[in-house]
């Protein structure tokens, strides 16, 4: 069995893999129970006898790409340790491509000489997410035209390489869809045995029932079947997403040795992690409602069993904006699935305690989250480039509560966007808005500052919680709503997704008095703390504290038991006392340091009284722990 729809991939450039296979190598060992493993993986999704006539292209693949592999890169896989995988340090910055215009150079170029600016005023990221880059034709890169070109608009590989260079890469793994003038699909339309069964496709409309199409969970309300014509007459193809995203055919077996030879084509290229969009609705049984189906998690599976064979460092996330149970069931057992997870129920929820001035249902919701084993962890975020989900919420927040929350956003400038195909079954899916015109309306007059530090103070939570922070350029800067974008492309997430000018941008970095200046002071000290403090790795404990309606609050320890940081976060705009008493800390401490702010406080009769302002953010440190690391500093010089 061979896979023709990923011919012709260019030269690849990486310090970890040659541009050929170099087939005097040792070739890739496959441990018997690795081996059993993907075998039973196929089974399970083929039957035993496709799965035998397919293992050995899926070995083949495994194998070809290690022949690229460089021997020192080898030796070093072999000390990796998958629990090691994270650490406090890791910060993802997740942009576009071109979301930076320059008149000179690329817009990848643009992203990389921001990227060094950015560096130099706040050196905390140490990984970049670039949302899909290859060409396409709509959904802003998500209807893939070509998965294994960089879309010449944006630049080239060596423009990607070139932020590799410093930076860890995650890619976007397409794999649910691809564009309607994609050549696998174009080529199945025009009869191309070798691309036969591509797409999942009817020869009627008429072939899904009204009861199939009720019981369908979809993201959009566009019509399921699309209508296309093939040489052989009309057909009707399966488009989860929008008429122009086909959805793959993953019955097809050559299908997913396809999008596996493509995964391990994005490792060679750079990806140390990879994100799979939109892969709750990757398989569909006819009858079923199309999400989060026993066949999609086993290709998850068996994409993390080839990974871990054949490229241990590199870790899967999965994008599921479904609700929190069903969200969490990607970890798999906690060593089988994704090693990250979208956490999705922590934007509204944030939104929400702000809106409220009451943290209450965040408080509650966080003494709860799950975290299936040290392999496995959140992508902690508060906005995406889509805007900010709601299924994350449902069965968290009543749906009184709901539509508050969706009527504050509504009164701040938000669009909504909803899920569902007729009027009876839509329901709100999405927050349309840049976060902090979530945060700030535009119609008060309130301070600068004022709307800076309530921005800084709903991101600490993010930064606080257990997991990797993860911050979308446009949430990073504090960029507006972009309305009128909107209404130019009549598009509602448009409205977080403006193209930024690269002169303006490098220039507020630096210039005092601008709001991203005010933005990096604040928000940059957080991010510095975090990465440098070991209490906020991922591995480390965190106990939610319930102090009452006004604070979020945790403590966050580190793998050792060594360091301690209890996070506090005023969600209101009024003064705030809270008493703890050293039996809710957990341990005796007299003194502690608040490390935002620079300034101790004081245990006194058993209890530690925190004065907080409107939006204060504290992270405190006992002090002891503080003595300890300056001693243990100064005896290392």
């Amino acid at each position: 069995m061979t896979t023709k729809w990923n011919q012709g991939f260019g030269g690849i450039k990486s310090p970890h893999y040659d541009n050929e296979p170099d087939f005097r190598r040792p070739i890739l060992y496959i441990p018997p129970e690795k081996g059993q493993r993907l075998f039973r993986r196929l089974e399970f999704l083929y039957g035993a006898k496709r799965a035998r006539e397919i293992m050995p292209e899926l070995l083949r693949l495994m194998k070809v790409h290690h022949a690229h592999k460089r021997q020192e890169w080898v030796n070093e896989e072999k000390s990796f340790v998958p629990e090691e995988r994270f650490s406090e340090r890791d910060m993802i910055l997740i942009t576009y491509g071109d979301i930076i215009r320059t008149e000179e150079g690329s817009p990848l170029a643009a992203l990389a000489n921001f990227l060094k600016a950015l560096r130099r005023r706040a050196p905390v990221f140490n990984t970049i997410h670039i949302l899909p880059f290859f060409p396409y034709s709509s959904d802003r890169g998500f209807s893939v035209v070509d998965y294994r070109q960089v879309d010449p608009a944006l630049g080239s590989w060596r423009d990607i390489e070139d932020i590799g260079s410093d930076f860890r890469l995650m890619f976007d793994g397409v794999f649910n869809h691809a564009s309607s003038k994609s050549v696998p699909f174009q080529e199945m339309l025009g009869g191309n045995p070798d691309y036969e069964d591509f797409a999942i496709t009817f020869e009627s409309k008429d072939e899904l029932t009204p009861e199939q199409r009720k019981i369908l969970r979809r993201p959009r309300t566009s019509d399921i079947l699309t209508q296309f014509y093939s040489l052989n007459g009309p057909l009707w193809a399966w488009t989860t997403f929008s008429p122009d995203q086909i959805d793959l055919n993953y019955r097809n077996p050559r299908v997913l040795l396809s999008v596996i030879e493509m995964l391990l084509l994005y490792v060679r290229r750079g990806a140390g992690i990879i994100r799979l969009d939109a892969v709750t609705y990757l398989w569909w049984e006819s009858g079923s409602t199309g999400a989060n189906l026993e066949q999609t998690h086993e290709i998850i599976k068996l994409f993390r069993d080839v990974l871990d064979v054949a490229a241990p460092r590199v870790a899967l996330v999965t994008e599921t904006n479904v609700p929190y149970e069903e969200n969490i069931s990607y970890f798999g057992d906690g060593t089988d699935e994704a090693q990250m997870v979208y956490n999705f129920s922590l934007p509204p929820l944030v939104l929400h305690a702000f809106y409220r001035q009451d943290a209450s249902y965040l408080t509650r919701w966080a003494e709860n989250i799950a975290y299936p084993s040290e392999r496995t962890t959140y992508l902690n975020i508060l906005d995406t480039h889509d805007g900010i989900g709601l299924p994350g919420i449902k069965g968290i927040l009543p749906e009184e509560e709901m539509d508050f929350l969706i009527s504050s956003a509504r009164q701040h400038g938000a669009c909504i966007s909803y899920w569902g195909t007729d009027e009876s079954s839509k329901a709100p899916y999405e927050i349309n808005s840049t976060w902090y015109s979530a945060l700030n309306l535009d119609s008060v007059n309130e301070d600068r500052s004022f709307q800076v530090k309530r921005f800084v103070a709903s991101r600490s939570i993010a930064l606080a919680l257990k997991g990797i922070p993860g911050i979308y350029l446009h949430g990073f800067i504090g960029s507006r709503s972009d309305i009128q974008l909107a209404l130019r492309t009549g598009v509602k997430r448009d409205v977080n997704r403006s193209i930024i000018d690269e002169t303006q941008l490098t220039r507020a970095i630096v210039e005092p008095g601008s709001k991203l200046h005010h933005i990096i002071d604040r928000l940059g000290r957080l991010l510095e703390i975090r990465v440098r403090h070991e209490s906020f790795h991922p591995n480390g404990a965190q106990r939610v504290l319930s102090l009452g309606p006004d604070v979020f609050a945790l403590m966050r320890i580190s793998p050792s038991d060594s360091m301690h940081i209890l996070a506090i976060t005023n969600v209101t705009e009024r003064r705030s006392r809270i008493e703890i008493s050293c039996g809710e800390l957990g341990f005796v401490e007299s003194q502690w340091y608040d490390l935002v702010a620079g300034r101790g406080l004081v245990v006194r009769d058993g209890k530690l009284a925190v004065e907080l302002e409107p939006y204060d953010v504290l992270w405190l440190a006992p002090f002891s722990e503080i003595e300890r690391s300056i001693e243990s500093q100064g005896n290392s010089v």
